[in-house]
């Protein structure tokens, strides 16, 4: 099967659309193209979205994010990680991924030989840079990405995966693989109340109706791109 649909436009093709492009739809999305793909930026109600993230929890999907596999020899992915160990250990004691955000790119750590590098599309070259001694496989349309915002962002995730969330366990720029909705995936925790989900491309739909359902048993709802700003900065200090 071909994943070729749910890369960036390219020389006037159309947009890239998200696999949760549909049921966002449906669930009234508004979108607009941005940087070649077409993105949900709202869902009809601004001020409730932000206050979603701010009081219960919101769920956007970044499906978007560029997304780099790095495969090479342990000293040249410490190397595109910035420097630091490929893995370090928890407060718990077991051996936990921290990511580094440099430029706007998140660089996670996999296994000593492997990492994965996300980025908005505006910072993709950035995190394509100084790549020359690893491999590089781009996944940009195999994986899709949703953020989890707000204080109900640990007990939405306990709805449908198994995966430690808690402090001790997964700090702030902590990220591991997960069984997320019974699917593969990963989780990174970029803020105090705000974490990165991905999960398998030909899942989309199946992973929005779980989430959705269990945001809203919460009092949540989907945000669009537009909501998170207020959010952001407190995210990534």
């Amino acid at each position: 099967m071909s994943l070729r649909f749910l890369m960036p436009a390219q020389d006037g093709a159309p947009p890239a659309r998200s696999p949760l492009a549909d049921p966002a739809a449906a669930a009234g999305a508004a979108t607009e193209v941005r940087d070649g793909w077409e993105v949900a930026v709202s869902f009809g109600d601004p001020a409730g979205e932000a206050a979603a993230c701010a009081e219960s929890v919101g769920f956007a999907d970044l499906s978007h994010l560029t997304k780099l596999e790095l495969q090479g020899a342990p000293a040249a992915i410490a190397a595109a990680l910035g420097g630091d160990a490929p893995a370090e250990q928890s407060p718990s004691g077991s051996t936990l991924g921290l990511a580094r955000r440099d430029a706007g790119v998140w660089r996670c750590p996999l296994t000593p030989a492997k990492a994965l590098l996300m980025a908005a599309p505006e910072h993709a070259d950035a995190a394509r840079a100084g790549l020359d001694d690893v491999r590089v496989c781009d996944l940009t349309g195999a994986w899709g990405a949703l953020a989890v915002v707000g204080p109900q962002a640990r007990e939405l995730f306990a709805r449908f995966c198994a995966v430690d969330l808690r402090e001790r366990a997964l700090p702030v720029r902590g990220f591991r693989p997960a069984s997320v909705a019974r699917t593969p995936g990963y989780v990174l925790r970029e803020g105090a109340e705000r974490f990165l989900m991905i999960f398998g491309a030909a899942y989309g739909a199946y992973t929005w109706e779980v989430v959705a359902d269990a945001a809203e048993r919460l009092g949540g709802r989907p945000v669009g791109l537009d909501a998170l700003p207020a959010v952001e900065e407190a995210a990534h200090a």
